[in-house]
């Protein structure tokens, strides 16, 4: 069984998700490493971000940029928060802070980064 995320078609699927370690274990965007924001964000239409924080992806898309640490360029100073909130992309507004695919993606990280222990 491989723990992977794939993208298939713009979208993003989880395929055999890691164990969540803890049984009650929530996940806040304040006691985070902003892991989603490290995703690519492909925009969409209607998404009325600045030209100035997107880029072209390899595919021709337009997508969020990102900064020299690999995140999102929108995130502020601090790291954790969305400077363009009001604006955000949809594929953003549809991130759920602890939902399904938030904790499967911070479990993945943690596990990579030997901290499953943090969970």
């Amino acid at each position: 069984m491989s723990n992977q995320i794939v993208e298939q078609g713009g979208w993003v699927q989880l395929r055999d998700p890691p164990p969540r370690a803890g049984a009650g274990a929530t996940a806040t965007c304040a006691s985070c490493v902003a892991v989603c924001c490290r995703l690519t964000v492909v925009l969409e239409p209607g998404d009325a971000v600045p030209a100035c924080l997107t880029s072209t992806g390899p595919q021709g898309l337009r997508v969020m940029a990102k900064g020299p640490t690999g995140k999102c360029v929108a995130l502020e100073a601090d790291g954790m928060t969305c400077g363009i909130y009001a604006m955000r992309p949809q594929a953003c507004r549809r991130f759920a802070e602890n939902g399904p695919y938030c904790r499967a993606l911070r479990a993945e990280h943690a596990y990579a980064a030997g901290l499953a222990s943090l969970l």
